[in-house]
């Protein structure tokens, strides 16, 4: 554990992202709870801690300074990512994790619980049948589908001046290409002890 608070510890200062020790021991606590329940949940591929800091909570939390807003969903959380380390991150942000399926919810309901989260809220729904009121001010999409149709399902959740966060690796020019009339800008994100690219497109509503 020491070696993984240290590994977290360089990350978040190379990344200029504040954490209190408790935080910081809260993260390493998700890890833990995301290794004990994949053995029956098969929540992630990633099997080893130290890749789990870098791959799980830095890779999330590189979106930090771009969210805005008050009222955050993330679309497709699976396990949590990258909604659970960035909540805990940004405690006065609400956050709504939303997957369909049930499994990955309750692990992510019972982490929200013994991280003590009060800041999340889990939804077990398929986007097309979520209906929330009021909108939201951020949308986050990793890994989920392409850009155009993480837009065309996502944009009736944003308020007007919203966005959509969408996290990807390479730099996708492919799906760029598709995105006709919408408004959006492309991040290139530096995470410490990852190699691979990493994307973030940002979809204006304005």
């Amino acid at each position: 554990m020491i070696d993984l608070t240290a590994r977290l510890d360089a990350g978040l200062a190379a990344m200029n992202l504040p954490a209190t020790p408790h935080q910081q021991a809260q993260l390493l606590n998700f890890l833990f709870l995301l290794q004990k329940w994949n053995r029956v949940y098969n929540l992630t591929a990633i099997s080893e801690p130290e890749q789990a800091v870098c791959l799980h909570l830095l890779d999330s939390l590189a979106v930090l300074p771009y969210l805005s807003g008050s009222r955050i969903l993330d679309v497709g959380t699976g396990a949590g990512l990258p909604g659970l380390p960035l909540a805990t991150l940004a405690p006065d942000i609400r956050f709504v994790l939303l997957d369909s399926n049930s499994k990955k919810t309750c692990f992510v309901r019972q982490a929200v619980l013994e991280l003590g989260l009060s800041n999340v809220e889990v939804v077990t729904s398929r986007i097309e049948h979520y209906q929330p009121d009021p909108g939201f001010d951020s949308v986050l999409a990793r890994a989920w589908a392409s850009l155009a149709v993480i837009w065309r399902q996502t944009r009736r959740l944003l308020v007007n001046g919203g966005q959509v966060l969408a996290l990807k690796g390479q730099r996708p020019q492919a799906e760029i290409d598709e995105l006709e009339t919408c408004h959006h800008r492309v991040c290139r994100l530096d995470i410490p002890g990852l190699q691979a690219e990493r994307h973030l497109i940002q979809l204006l509503n304005d």
